[in-house]
């Protein structure tokens, strides 16, 4: 495959000069106003400098001029003048991001104004996951810490308990109780199942937790692959728990009958190239599969109506590099990618085939972690996109689907595998240019440790 042409890593090192501490502003951007010129390279600007609050790592960014599409412009763009931006999440109009610092910062939907942290003892937070009142976050001391919030004026936090809990040198363990030890390395990815109360953890130790939130329990723990947890998610409606790892494979899991343990039912291995996302999309009686992978395809399944079955649909073809990220909203789907952009897709009602609507290339460095919201106007239906990428910016998006309007023009269609059960066609919109990555990411990539 073909991933950037004639250009490659060491030409981009040789060509691109690293960029200068950048003195950040904040624009608003109104739809009557956008001129829909040529992107052009943003400059430094210090008019009109935006203040953050004290002692806050993190100022906005200059915005570059909005791409040629009516489809999306991004309305906010923030820089972390040190460390990378690990996971986002979003919930009761807030967002939330973790980085290698202790704190995880809170800010307002849509226009990320800061709202405050909250501090834990450990930092390298890489993973976060929040519904309702509560979030979820890991940390570099593999353990998990669960807390509740309140949206009001004043953004009010408290801790409610770290997974596992410690225990006391004078208790002593009684007979038929085992101590669960806590995951023996980084703890990637977590995934809640509402109904029950479950909060499922994947670690790069290969294992997989199951925490009971109301104690504060290990309820179960199985070695689930043979390499690093990535991605992990279930199924609201049915309970099903569904594992991507480093080994390629995306596994299914049930849980047993009247009891807390967990049993293999499918094993979905299309390529073995590791997997690094997954996503669930759901919409009446259909029920989607994604997974995003290190050689720039997203595999997706679609499930048997009247069994736990999934079945390979077919892939999306357009990344040029690992897909790092997904995101899901009802039929919408979003990819970012170690190729700088991400790509907005959608899936026909009632049928397995896609198409790519657009491509966000506002970063210069690898997407690493996304959220996408719905956001209703009206009859047009709008979404939220915030992404971070592994050059230190975060940024938010305004998406809007028009009615009754085509997307995109002068796809080049490509056909997917065909299984017996549907013809999976993608259509995709060729970009002829190379991704702008960022000088030190390039360095990073080279060596080997672009993702530590």
């Amino acid at each position: 495959m073909d991933f950037y042409g004639k250009r490659t890593l060491l030409s981009l090192m040789d060509t691109e000069k690293p960029e200068s501490p950048i003195h950040l502003r904040h624009r608003e951007i109104n739809e009557q106003d956008v001129e829909f010129s040529p992107p052009r390279p943003s400059t430094s600007d210090t008019n009109g400098v935006f203040p953050m609050m004290p002692d806050s790592p993190w100022t906005l960014s200059p915005l570059p001029n909005p791409s040629p599409s009516l489809l999306y412009h991004c309305i906010a763009s923030l820089h972390r003048h040190e460390g990378n931006i690990y996971a986002i999440a979003a919930s009761k109009g807030l967002v939330f991001t973790g980085s290698n610092s202790t704190r995880i910062r809170v800010w307002k939907q849509p226009d990320c104004m800061d709202r405050g942290y909250l501090k834990a003892s450990s930092g390298e937070v890489r993973a976060i996951l929040a519904y309702s009142n509560m979030l979820f976050s890991t940390h570099k001391d593999h353990n998990i810490r669960i807390w509740t919030f309140t949206v009001s004026d004043n953004f009010k936090s408290k801790k409610l308990a770290t997974l596992p809990r410690k225990t006391s040198l004078l208790a002593f363990p009684t007979r038929g109780r085992r101590n669960t030890p806590k995951h023996k390395d980084s703890v990637s990815c977590m995934a809640y199942y509402h109904s029950e109360g479950l909060l499922y953890t994947g670690s790069h130790d290969r294992t997989v937790k199951a925490w009971r939130v109301s104690d504060k329990k290990c309820v179960d723990s199985f070695v689930a692959h043979e390499d690093n947890v990535n991605a992990i998610l279930v199924n609201q409606d049915d309970g099903c728990l569904f594992t991507g790892s480093s080994d390629g494979s995306v596994k299914i899991w049930r849980r047993v009958y009247t009891e807390d343990s967990h049993t293999l039912t499918m094993t979905l291995k299309f390529q073995p190239s590791p997997v690094n996302a997954l996503a669930l999309s759901s919409s009446f009686n259909h029920c989607f599969l994604y997974s995003g992978s290190s050689d720039g395809m997203i595999n997706f399944w679609e499930k048997e109506r009247l069994c736990y079955r999934f079945n390979h649909g077919g892939f999306l073809q357009g990344h040029r590099f690992a897909v790092l990220c997904l995101g899901t909203v009802g039929n919408m789907i979003f990819s970012g990618s170690e190729d700088t952009t991400i790509r907005v897709w959608r899936r026909e009602e009632g049928s397995c085939y896609h198409e790519c609507l657009t491509v966000l290339d506002g970063h210069r460095g690898p997407v690493r972690c996304l959220a996408a919201c719905l956001e209703m106007e009206k009859v047009v239906v709008g979404f939220l996109v915030y992404s971070a990428s592994l050059d230190q910016t975060f940024k938010v998006w305004r998406i809007k689907v028009l009615p009754d309007e085509k997307m995109c023009v002068d796809y080049s269609n490509t056909t997917a595998t065909e299984p017996s059960h549907c013809q999976a066609k993608v259509k995709i919109r060729d970009y002829d240019m190379s991704p702008v990555l960022s000088p030190s990411w390039v360095e990073k990539k080279l060596q080997g440790s672009f993702f530590q």
